[in-house]
């Protein structure tokens, strides 16, 4: 079984953006299902990786099909894979994201897309009244020097509502997502190293997974909320 993607993943998904169409795609169908095959195999292998140090309930890829009903995009297909690893709830919280795109457009992504409202609520909370921890984790020279030492995602404007605007922690409080990614070039994801490489960097996340976990089962007395 091999563990490298092979060149032609990032041939089909060019030729897919010039030829975004029903047509082309139905032509070329056979030619999608290898490469498909050979993508899956590839997130498995992943999937193997992550389980050796972490506890991951759920593999999704994703399909290449579009939903165009509420898009001004009406183009049919993603010119990429994407795939998601979902941690073992609710001991475990947090996610891993693969995504592999030609043009070195690929990355990884890790922590909270769309934390649910008491979660983002816990961990503001949990910001408000003590930032030693998470600043200690950012800091980490192994820690940042893969994932850097600040969060990406979407933020509030200013404060949200029952938070200071002032509070030494507020750049913290207002983000509505708390987002890693670390991006590759085409050359990285087809070396024989890339597999290894996104295994590692997920591995490194797992401070700030511990911590956030940590959080998001106990109340702000450290009880806590789950059998």
């Amino acid at each position: 079984m091999s563990t490298t993607l092979s060149k032609s993943v990032f041939t089909f998904l060019k030729a897919l953006e010039q030829n975004n169409n029903r047509d082309w795609f139905n032509d070329n169908k056979s030619e999608f299902k290898t490469i498909q095959d050979e993508v899956k195999q590839f997130y498995n292998l992943v999937l193997e990786k992550l389980n050796t140090h972490d506890d991951i309930d759920k593999l999704k890829i994703f399909r290449i099909y579009r939903d165009v009903r509420f898009s001004k995009n009406k183009q049919p297909y993603k010119t990429h894979f994407g795939g998601s690893f979902h941690r073992t709830k609710p001991r475990l919280r947090g996610g891993y994201y693969l995504h592999i795109q030609p043009n070195n457009e690929s990355f990884i992504a890790t922590g909270f897309w769309q934390p649910e409202k008491e979660d983002l609520l816990r961990i503001r909370k949990e910001f408000e009244m003590d930032i030693t921890e998470i600043k200690d984790i950012l800091s980490n020279p192994k820690f940042n020097s893969i994932w850097g030492s600040s969060f990406e995602g979407d933020e509030l404007k200013t404060a949200p509502k029952g938070f200071s605007k002032d509070h030494e922690a507020i750049n913290f409080i207002k983000k509505k997502q708390y987002i890693f990614t670390k991006k590759y070039t085409d050359k990285e994801v087809l070396s024989p190293n890339f597999l290894e490489d996104v295994n590692a960097s997920f591995k490194a996340i797992r401070p700030f997974f511990n911590y956030m976990s940590d959080v998001l089962t106990t109340d702000l007395n450290g009880v806590s909320l789950i059998d």
